[in-house]
């Protein structure tokens, strides 16, 4: 069994770094020790510690987003915002820990208090994604670290270094080591860490198969809270007669940016027929006019390779079975480099599928269908398991009133992309999309949980009914 694990560029299969796989029952060990320590640590000091955190990265910003561009394949560009959100995420928690989970005192009628606190769970595990492997995971790990939990990090195995990057900015403001583990490793030390027993809780970002296997090992431990995000075939509508170039770059942001790698990525366009033809006009002119390369080229690229060759190999098959169901091909699926994840813009005329596969393809492929009426339109949207995002495209308040609705989705834009959602507000969705926990600024509501107390300085109380006179 190898002892490292190796890291890779998408764009350039050149090798970032080796780095040691852990073990999941040393690192919930180590991080059971140093949980009451940092438990019993005043909030205060713990807002102190992750004030230094936002400036350790604010200071190694340069580096940092050199090396979550080079991991990923994202644009340099994009990876430079991605290092921005891990600094706001500080200061948005902090925000979001004092108004969902601070504390709350107020005098009881004929004296005494009812005092309404927040504990934390223990020890958390966090499982990370790839697209975004340091905003992500930064947002369970802060609220939690400031909620007073300690936290085993698994980083996914395709961005592993970009874990050891972050966890080494906690530790370098003062979370003290045990506080904040770093567990590196592929599916098995997943697995390992999922299920040990001396986890209070894991919290989730990932695919809807990872994430529905996790809901079902967790469903005899409800004393384990569980957060899961898992994605989404997120629908944009585009009716009545909006700006039409305005509409193909809303398109081209919510289903292109970060080669489509996002799990608000607009997956399906849905199309009044009677515009179908002047948007696809206006969409394609756009989409050929879309940069694809390596992080680091000049011009700079819209978009990265996918993560790597199985995800691209994947991607390929899955535009080639909805062509031999029936899909047309408005712009192919096509890699640009032998032997490299990069893949150039799709779109798909999905019209004549007639059973359309509900899954989430993430890449840069976008499917696109006519509506007869909006009814249909809505129709179109909703039949999907997940519900994460939804846009409609359109210039009547009213129509957006209808849209918002009748669209089953946890996040639903008007004249915005799909993706993009702000830090400063709840982000989750139905269905397979997640389990009703969203995260961003109402992660503090599973990473503590609320004790109730009525209290009063003296013990002062009698029987008025039921009992039998004195002897």
């Amino acid at each position: 069994m190898p002892s490292f694990m190796s890291t890779h560029e998408p764009a350039t299969a050149a090798l970032i770094a080796e780095l040691p796989i852990g073990n999941a029952g040393d690192e919930v060990a180590a991080a059971r020790t140093a949980w009451a320590d940092w438990a019993m640590t005043p909030l205060a000091e713990r807002i102190d510690t992750l004030r230094r955190f936002a400036g350790i990265v604010r200071d190694r910003a340069e580096a940092f987003a050199d090396l979550i561009a080079r991991e990923t394949g994202k644009p340099l560009w994009e990876a430079k915002t991605e290092v921005d959100t891990v600094i706001a995420k500080v200061g948005i928690s902090i925000t979001a820990q004092a108004e969902r989970a601070g504390e709350r005192v107020t005098d009881q009628p004929g004296g005494g208090r009812m005092a309404l606190r927040h504990r934390p769970h223990g020890v958390l595990a966090v499982l990370g994604p790839y697209n975004f492997p340091a905003h992500l995971p930064n947002g369970h790990i802060v609220p939690a670290l400031l909620a007073g939990n300690a936290v085993v990090f698994k980083p996914s195995e395709k961005t592993p270094a970009t874990g050891a990057f972050l966890v080494e900015c906690y530790h370098a403001a003062g979370v003290p080591e045990g506080v904040v583990r770093l567990l590196i490793g592929g599916p098995d030390q997943g697995r390992a860490l999922a299920g040990h027993d001396d986890i209070d809780g894991l919290l989730f970002t990932g695919s809807a198969r990872t994430g529905l296997a996790l809901n079902r090992q967790f469903a005899e431990r409800p004393e384990k809270i569980l957060a899961l995000e898992m994605g989404g075939n997120n629908p944009i509508i585009v009716w009545d007669d909006p700006d039409l170039d305005a509409a193909a770059a809303l398109i081209v942001q919510s289903a292109y940016t970060t080669a489509g790698q996002r799990c608000t990525a607009g997956r399906r366009l849905i199309v009044e027929d009677r515009l179908f033809d002047p948007l696809m006009a206006a969409l394609t002119g756009l989409v050929d006019r879309l940069i694809v390369g390596a992080p680091h080229d000049a011009p700079a690229p819209f978009m990265g390779p996918v993560i790597d060759n199985d995800a691209a190999d994947h991607l390929l098959a899955r535009v080639d079975d909805l062509v031999a169901s029936g899909a047309k091909i408005i712009r192919p699926l096509e890699r640009i480099a032998p032997e490299l994840p990069l893949l150039t813009p799709a779109i798909l005329d999905i019209g004549a599928v007639a059973e359309r596969p509900d899954d989430e393809l993430f890449g840069p492929v976008l499917q696109v269908s006519r509506a007869t009426d909006f009814t249909d339109a809505i129709a179109q949207a909703n039949a999907t398991r997940y519900g994460l995002s939804a846009s409609l495209i359109s210039p009547s308040s009213e129509r957006y009133a209808q849209f918002w609705s009748g669209i089953r989705a946890g996040i639903v834009n008007w004249n915005r992309p799909t993706n993009g959602a702000a830090s400063s507000a709840p982000f989750g969705g139905i269905g397979w999309s997640g389990n009703h926990r969203p995260s961003a600024y109402y992660a503090a509501d599973y990473c503590a949980y609320p004790v109730a107390s009525a209290e009063s300085d003296s013990a002062a109380a009698t029987i008025p009914v039921g009992l039998r006179p004195h002897s």
